[in-house]
């Protein structure tokens, strides 16, 4: 069955870094677009950052453009986030996403990101 299992987050300081992995399982993953998402307490869900099955186009969020890198190793079946500066309005849980079409997406469960002193 498809699998999204995200792993990385963590407690870290301001200004430190972590970068966060999703492996996939049970679709083509190479097909597939892939995004990280966030969420924070008592917000809604937004976008951090996309890239395209392929690898060659990414984008991201103004909120951690400059700061996030999104990158994918099709081998692997794995997407990353490498999170630098991180900075506590970065704090939210994590998730990955995988999408091909309206019919064909999934979510993995998450991965809490806590940035803090």
């Amino acid at each position: 069955q498809v699998q999204l299992v995200e792993s990385g987050g963590g407690l870290v300081q301001p200004g430190g870094s972590l970068r966060l992995s999703c492996a996939a399982s049970g679709f083509t993953f190479s097909t597939y677009a892939m995004r990280w998402y966030r969420q924070a307490p008592r917000k809604e869900r937004e976008l951090v950052a996309a890239i395209s099955g392929g690898g060659e186009a990414t984008n991201y969020a103004d909120s951690v453009l400059g700061r996030f890198t999104i990158s994918r190793d099709n081998a692997k079946n794995t997407v990353y986030l490498q999170m630098n500066s991180l900075k506590p309005e970065d704090t939210a849980v994590y998730y990955c996403y995988a999408r091909r079409s309206s019919m064909a997406n999934y979510w993995g469960q998450g991965t809490q990101v806590t940035v803090s002193s």
